[in-house]
């Protein structure tokens, strides 16, 4: 039947291991690295794969990029750096409910651009849930305004999620295309968001502003802000701030070095980690051990080697072809088919799993005669938008219930959750193929 398809055993072989190891770890989280580590162990002794292969394929400049951010987040928390900015976000005059609302979101959506989803939410969550129990009202419209938003934010630049620098490392990208591209897409569906949610927490909003009127905010404010910046802090802010100048200008200065692309880019949280590990000897243990998450990581790269087998055997030649035929080879109904696929596919599936599994895809349809580019963003604001369709869409969703369940004892039902979320889900993902089929920006 396989050959009727079009694969070969090889082919087949590949491809069942990849959908086992996905399967597995969708029904069986716990065990997901076992389920890699058997995977890659038979396609290396079945010869469906060699070592040289495996290890090319195993991104492992992804992986040293995410471990460097990973220390400097590390760095960020000792420091105190997210609940000084949260504090300092905060500190509002005259504060309406609807102040409230928008500065929710915005917060939410540049820290997760800025540093990432997860550890965005911690610290947005934990305001929210101070604010929330000043006020004596329910924070759980609240915490999913800000998971939304957090979800929406993180589609803006290469750092905000772990897909972006996937994507960016695979297709060629720079910080300045996310930032030309993919920033003001996002900004746009943030707004259209906060209108949604204003008239979706219509009742919220009003039952905040009445006790606004009856508590008053300055004494909140006043303890919100009281953090002070220390000599610890500046310092923290001085190579964190430099870290971000050379990656946004990355592209820039491997232009003017002759770097190879990317350079930059993927070598400064390692040089930045390096500086962390020197200034913070005494602690650097405590990074490398509790601050990188190798769990993750190994997960992450024997996935994506598992992926390259993929490409390896010419399985996802086969399937790009399969898939240019069901869009009746048109870049449009690529671009939709795309953008669907990976929003319904992250909402239920973590989507750094299911971009792995598109992106060798995606590269095989330059052999059918498509222009790459608006399928590689079709992917990223599938798989970052899709992710506020269910409770489980991304791991900020999860996180931040589970911060919700743990400090309020408060659990989320399905529907509560869902609604909103594939009503934000739908609007930013068709906002978002409107841009890319119609703005001649994504094609170039």
């Amino acid at each position: 039947m396989s050959r009727n398809i079009g694969f070969n055993n090889h082919q087949v072989l590949a491809l069942s291991i990849f959908l086992m190891s996905i399967l597995g770890t969708l029904f069986f989280w716990s065990f997901r690295l076992a389920f890699v580590f058997l995977g890659s162990s038979v396609l290396l002794l079945t010869g469906t794969i060699n070592f040289e292969s495996l290890i090319k394929s195993a991104s492992l400049d992804v992986i040293l990029f995410l471990m460097g951010m990973m220390v400097a987040m590390g760095l960020l928390k000792d420091a105190g750096l997210f609940a000084w900015i949260v504090s300092l976000m905060l500190r509002i005059k005259n504060l309406t409910a609807n102040k409230f609302l928008i500065v929710i979101c915005f917060i939410s959506a540049l820290l997760s651009a800025v540093t990432s989803e997860v550890v965005s939410i911690i610290f947005v969550v934990a305001a929210i849930l101070e604010i929330c129990d000043y006020f004596e009202v329910d924070p759980v419209p609240f915490i999913i305004i800000s998971v939304l938003a957090t979800n929406i934010g993180s589609a803006a630049t290469v750092l905000g999620n772990p897909i972006g620098i996937l994507i960016a490392t695979k297709a060629g990208l720079t910080f300045e295309d996310f930032i030309l591209k993919a920033f003001p897409l996002s900004a746009l569906c943030l707004i259209s968001i906060i209108f949604l949610v204003k008239v979706w927490y219509h009742k919220t909003l009003i039952q905040l502003g009445e006790k606004i009127k009856e508590f008053g905010a300055n004494e909140m404010l006043i303890k919100l802000i009281s953090i002070p910046i220390e000599k610890q802090l500046k310092i923290a802010l001085w190579i964190f701030g430099s870290t971000l100048f050379f990656i946004a200008m990355h592209h820039r200065f491997e232009l003017l070095l002759n770097l190879e692309d990317n350079t930059i880019l993927l070598t400064m949280p390692l040089f930045s980690a390096g500086c962390i590990l020197l200034w913070k000897w005494r602690k650097a243990r405590e990074f490398i051990e509790k601050d990188v998450e190798w769990w993750t990581l190994l997960f992450f790269m024997l996935l994506f080697a598992q992926a390259g087998a993929l490409s390896f055997t010419g399985a996802t030649d086969v399937v790009a072809a399969s898939f240019a035929r069901a869009a009746g080879h048109n870049q449009s109904g690529l671009i939709v088919l795309i953008i669907s696929a990976s929003a319904l596919g992250s909402s239920i599936l973590d989507n750094v799993v299911l971009v792995t599994a598109f992106i060798p895809v995606i590269k095989s349809l330059k052999g059918v005669g498509f222009n790459l580019q608006p399928f590689w963003w079709a992917l990223l604001f599938g798989g970052c938008f899709g992710g506020n369709i269910t409770l489980v869409g991304s791991t900020a969703n999860i996180v931040a219930l589970g911060i919700l369940e743990k400090e309020r004892n408060i659990k989320l039902s399905f529907f509560r959750w869902f609604w909103i979320g594939l009503t934000v889900g739908i609007i930013s993902v068709v906002l978002a193929a409107f841009a890319l089929i119609f703005l001649p920006l994504y094609h170039a």
